[in-house]
């Protein structure tokens, strides 16, 4: 925060230095103001034609300013970048131009030669450099990182088994090492015990057992006649019957 601070008045200060620039001499006490822009490009160079104010090279100094002012509000190093090597760049392509216009450059005061305009200028352009190498920028939130996947296998289907309770409740493996103690640990050899059944939890079904019936060969349907299972001794199928018959006359 504080770097951001300083850095963007830094680069205020070199944007208010630039844009003062071309309304102070610049060579043989001819304003910036006085420059055409256009001659910078041209091939015939600089002239003694005077310029407008934002056919100057004022115009390209107020656009350097305008994008520190923004550099300076949104705390960006590139723009405040931008706005620096703007300033040197038209400053170093003037300097060429009226060298090629004057044979040779010197420096001196209002009279003659390089004036404070373009000391404040090159000075001014330097600053928003600087500026923008202190700026710390914005900085981005933190991406939270991702939980990390579990690769564990799915769990077998014995351990989900229902025992005695609810569908689906878990059921622990055995322990193989563990060792269960007798509750009659001193009990004589061979000897037995009756544990009782345990109740079935809810949801658990019982099983009883089913009637014998004739095609399983276990005996007689319960409740049927004892006339269809065994017939009578006197019957058609046993001989005469045993003994006379009695009251016969």
């Amino acid at each position: 925060m504080i770097r951001n601070l300083l850095g963007g008045l830094m680069g205020l200060i070199g944007a208010t230095a630039a844009v003062w620039s071309p309304f102070r001499a610049w060579y043989d006490g001819r304003h910036g103001s006085d420059y055409r822009i256009e001659e910078l490009f041209s091939g015939s160079g600089i002239t003694a034609d005077r310029a407008a104010l934002l056919g100057s090279l004022f115009l390209p100094f107020l656009v350097a300013a305008v994008l520190a002012l923004v550099a300076a509000l949104l705390r960006s190093r590139l723009l405040m970048a931008v706005a620096g090597v703007l300033v040197l760049g038209f400053t170093v392509l003037w300097m060429v131009r009226q060298g090629q216009a004057a044979g040779a450059l010197t420096v001196g005061g209002d009279a003659g030669g390089l004036g404070d305009g373009v000391a404040n200028a090159f000075g001014g352009g330097v600053l928003m450099l600087l500026g923008a190498v202190v700026m710390s920028g914005r900085r981005r939130a933190p991406r939270r990182p991702l939980p990390a996947h579990d690769p564990s296998p799915p769990p077998s289907a014995h351990e989900w088994a229902p025992r005695g309770g609810g569908a689906g409740a878990p059921v622990p493996a055995p322990d193989r090492d563990a060792t269960r103690e007798h509750p009659d640990a001193g009990a004589e050899p061979g000897a037995t015990r009756e544990y009782p059944r345990p109740e079935p939890g809810p949801g658990a079904t019982r099983e009883y057992p089913r009637p014998a019936s004739p095609e399983d060969g276990h005996g007689p349907v319960l409740g049927s006649p004892l006339h269809e299972q065994d017939p009578a001794p006197n019957g058609p199928d046993h001989g005469p019957p045993l003994g006379p018959p009695l009251n016969k006359d």
